[in-house]
């Protein structure tokens, strides 16, 4: 299973994501690194904690106020790490463009896009191992600016989803996200049980290492993660363990569950 660090980006600074509440944000204070500035967090991320992913939400281009391509720019000349970038694309162009600076893959989110048209012609456009779709939610309700989406229960989008032949899928609760509540286990199982061809990443509210071995354990194919990293609650040393294997009982041992 991935373990993905996300960078929230908001005004050239990594911001501290807490349920979806952006005027909130605050710049990130981290147990990895003493200051929020985008390159050092993401080389904290590699250099620290040995992971080659990385998701980057650009808020400012999710909300219509500026951009951070030639940050993004950057980052894929550093190399060594895997980009999978949000910037609010809701058009063919705009996503070919963010390829064409160099992320790995274009996260389309079910938040900003206007119309379900505008997904199938992105999907009928671009290679699908380029995209990644997140089922963007609050509270477990659809979130997006499209009325046809808006009105589907998760489930429903997951299976036009996979009607559709996209791949790769997010399942994101921004009311969990930096609160360190837990992601909806029973909607990632019911996922996976119905939808096994997709492949399910889980993000919004990951607490501590023995939330991985759960999540691992019923089928996730990656976990995106920030908080629970800059706090500490997940280590250097927890992540070797979860490599290597040891522990794989820590969700049953050590570790409170509601």
């Amino acid at each position: 299973m991935r373990l993905i660090p996300v960078m929230d980006l908001r005004d050239g600074l990594v911001v501290h994501a807490v349920k979806g509440e952006r005027e909130r944000y605050q710049p990130v204070e981290s147990v990895l690194t003493g200051t929020a500035e985008p390159l050092a967090v993401a080389r904290a991320f590699r250099e620290k904690l040995g992971l080659q992913e990385l998701y980057i939400a650009d808020l400012d281009a999710i909300q219509g106020r500026g951009h951070h391509q030639a940050l993004i720019a950057r980052l894929v000349q550093q190399g060594k790490v895997t980009l999978l970038v949000d910037a609010g694309v809701t058009d063919v162009e705009r996503t070919l463009k963010l390829l064409a600076i160099g992320a790995d893959k274009v996260i389309i989110g079910a938040e900003t896009l206007a119309s379900w048209e505008a997904l199938v012609a992105i999907r009928a456009a671009v290679p699908t191992q380029c995209l990644v779709f997140s089922l963007d939610m609050r509270a477990g309700q659809v979130l997006s600016r499209s009325p046809q989406l808006a009105a589907l229960y998760p489930l429903q989008v997951l299976e036009r989803l996979q009607q559709m032949g996209w791949q790769e899928v997010i399942l994101l609760d921004l009311a969990r996200v930096g609160t360190g509540a837990g992601v909806d286990r029973a909607l990632i199982a019911e996922a996976r049980r119905r939808y096994p061809e997709l492949t399910l990443l889980a993000g919004g509210g990951v607490r501590h290492a023995g939330e991985l071995w759960d999540l691992k354990a019923l089928g996730v194919a990656g976990v995106l993660v920030a908080t629970a990293l800059h706090q500490g609650t997940i280590t250097a040393n927890d992540l070797r363990g979860f490599r290597s294997g040891a522990g794989s009982e820590a969700s049953n041992h050590g570790y409170p569950w509601p």
